[in-house]
């Protein structure tokens, strides 16, 4: 095993997710290092990572794969102090979006289309996911892994308030709040102390309210963070917090607190990506709520301009630095075969035919369509902006459910920084 192992902190990360085999036969060839980044430590899939690496260097044994362990936090300053060195690691962690794409506009990356094009493209089962790495017909990486935020709820309690069926649009979802409260039960878990799962709701909103062209529009300055669709977002979200469904405390409270409360059963939804349940058990006393557990898709707005099928969603995935040789293109085919994929059970795989271990277990079989069939995949806004915008989206949101921002200044707060920072 040549595995360099720079466990550098505790790493804290999710999963990753891949494509198509496409390996070559080496023999006596020339020794090559490929430098990987990742923030997954070999706990969070066992001895997953290593076994990928040592399969990969028993094909190729000229082929030395280094791998540098760190930390979320401590791999984005210290990815960033590399790039500015212009000295990219050959693949590194990516959740794709803006941020890439700027690496991409400095000449840091290199462009892997040709090696894409065709069966290994096709072998995604989420093309939207894929398009996260590219722009302009250009791909820097590729995703590893991808799910999908929606809501989870508690059908014993659906049930105590007389709500027979899942709501569809916001009008509809507005009354099943309603009905819980007046049943005495707190309809929406939300730790908003930690800024990031409170912005969810506004960026769900958003895309619902604007679609993908208003976001693009925002974003390539064709348009603006303060145009109608992010105010009515934003008065969309007041309706909600005007009728105080959430728990006592909330805006102090963090994740891990959210959780908690939907997994003991003390409120009846939180809104939330696919690690959820997971994290329902691991931080109630009670271990979850089990087969009361339920899960159904953002409702629709009324009249907004958003696709039916667009999510809210995110994931891993690898870039490709500019200098990195063929063989760590060849490597990231390898890491997104099916036979590698099917194997990473501790991630929500985006490679066509390596989720059959996901099969009997509903809630994420619905996850994965929804995922699968969508035409539109937002990424979180805190992972897909730079981090300026990013924390001003967040902060006006924070200032949103605060009540002390209206929905047309919290529109702006956001854009008066985009304007800055994306011009």
């Amino acid at each position: 095993m040549k595995v360099l192992r720079a466990f550098l902190i505790v790493a804290l990360a999710l999963g990753i997710v891949g494509g198509a085999a496409g390996m070559k036969s080496t023999s006596a060839q020339d020794e090559v290092t490929i430098n990987w980044w990742h923030i997954n430590e070999a706990s969070q899939g066992g001895d997953f990572w290593d076994e990928v690496v040592a399969e990969y260097e028993a094909m190729h044994p000229n082929v030395n794969i280094e791998i540098t362990f760190l930390e979320n936090e401590a791999f984005k300053s210290q990815l960033v102090t590399v790039m500015q060195a212009e000295e990219p690691p050959d693949l590194f962690q990516s959740w794709g979006g803006g941020v890439l794409w700027n690496y991409a506009d400095a000449g840091l990356l290199r462009n892997i289309a040709p090696e894409l094009e065709g069966e290994w493209y096709d072998s995604f089962a989420m093309p939207a996911a894929v398009e996260m790495f590219g722009k302009d017909g250009e791909y820097y990486g590729v995703p590893f892994d991808w799910g999908a935020v929606g809501i989870f709820y508690n059908k014993a309690l659906f049930a105590e308030a007389g709500i027979e069926e899942v709501p569809t649009t916001w009008a509809e979802f507005l009354t099943a709040v309603q009905m819980l409260k007046d049943a005495g039960i707190t309809p929406i878990a939300l730790g908003e102390g930690d800024l990031w799962p409170g912005h969810f709701w506004f960026v769900y909103l958003a895309t619902r309210v604007g679609g993908k062209d208003a976001f693009v529009n925002a974003y390539y300055r064709n348009g603006s963070f303060a145009d109608p669709a992010f105010i009515e977002a934003g008065e969309h979200l007041q309706e909600l917090i005007a009728l105080e469904p959430f728990q006592e405390g909330f805006m102090s409270m963090g994740y891990g607190d959210e959780a908690r409360l939907v997994g003991d059963g003390e409120a009846a939804m939180e809104l939330m990506g696919q690690w959820a349940p997971g994290s329902q058990e691991s931080n109630s006393e009670q271990g979850g709520i089990g087969d009361d557990l339920g899960f159904f898709a953002f409702p629709m707005v009324e009249g907004g301009a958003g696709d039916p099928s667009d999510i809210l969603g995110g994931g891993n995935g690898y870039a490709v630095g500019k200098n990195a040789p063929d063989e760590a293109i060849d490597f990231l085919k390898y890491l997104t075969s099916v036979d590698v994929q099917s194997r990473t059970t501790f991630a929500v795989p985006v490679v066509k035919g390596s989720t059959d271990f996901l099969a009997d277990d509903p809630i994420m079989s619905q996850i994965i369509e929804m995922r699968d069939n969508a035409n539109y995949a937002q990424l979180y806004y805190d992972q897909f902006l730079p981090p300026a915008v990013a924390q001003a989206v967040l902060d006006a949101v924070q200032g949103l459910f605060a009540g002390e921002l209206s929905a047309e200044d919290a529109a702006y707060y956001i854009e008066d920084e985009a304007a800055f920072a994306l011009e």
